[in-house]
């Protein structure tokens, strides 16, 4: 058994005026919502069991997708509350629910053609992350990718993180001590700094994807991936 999370509880402020009445991750593209796309490829990768994080307009998620059956999948509703509780947050909120096992994890609002079953069943270190070449509004990057398949958080030859990875529950032990978090703080935290804690122990892996991705940021991304997506089909 193969279980995977999906990042869907954010607000998507900029695409509003959009995801004011929907979800980011539900909004159409191709014919169907954006997370349709992840659940089909993970139950194609042999994935059978997905935990979706919400928040922002919760209740939308169980009454479109439903309990997962219709891809061959077990569907779980990971509620983080009112204010969503960024990535890291939210891995922690969903890892009651995600058992001991490496799973993988994405982004609900992305889009890629990246065939989910060349990630690996179990990272070498602690993480293993899908690196892609820098988008126009990204042109940085994130991390590095030495030759031996390592990332690193400095280097001179910057990959954009696609928001796609397969990670040890343990990554999160020690989450306290790298967010520097209190009893009386919120369990909101981004998941990239404890991906650099890990890097300094040279404990992430990656591989660069060429294929195609995109960052379903904006309306007019989405709109220019529902136009290449609907050329695809013609």
């Amino acid at each position: 058994m193969r279980h995977a999370l999906i990042f869907a509880a954010g607000r998507g402020e900029r695409m509003r005026p959009l995801t004011d009445t929907t979800p980011k991750p539900l909004l159409p593209v191709g014919g169907k919502p954006l997370i349709v796309w992840h659940l089909e490829k993970l139950a194609a990768a042999g994935v059978n069991y997905v935990v979706i994080n919400t928040s922002h307009l919760a209740e939308q998620f169980p009454d479109a997708l439903g309990d997962g059956s219709r891809w061959g999948l077990r569907i779980r509703y990971a509620y983080e509350g009112a204010e969503p509780l960024e990535t890291g947050g939210g891995m922690l909120n969903a890892l009651s629910l995600l058992g001991d096992a490496p799973f993988i994890a994405i982004s609900g609002d992305i889009w890629t053609d990246a065939d989910f079953t060349t990630l690996p069943l179990e990272p070498t270190g602690l993480a293993h992350l899908l690196l892609v070449d820098n988008p126009p509004h990204h042109p940085d990057g994130d991390f590095a990718l030495d030759a031996h398949g390592l990332v690193h958080d400095t280097g001179t030859a910057r990959l954009t993180f696609s928001g796609i990875g397969v990670y040890r529950p343990q990554l999160l032990n020690n989450w306290r001590d790298v967010v520097e978090a209190t009893d009386t703080q919120p369990t909101r935290f981004k998941l990239a700094p404890l991906l650099r804690a890990a890097m300094a122990d040279a404990a992430v892996s990656g591989t660069h994807f060429r294929g195609t991705w995109t960052d379903v940021g904006t309306p007019q991304r989405l709109q220019e991936l529902g136009q290449t997506l609907d050329s695809r089909q013609t």
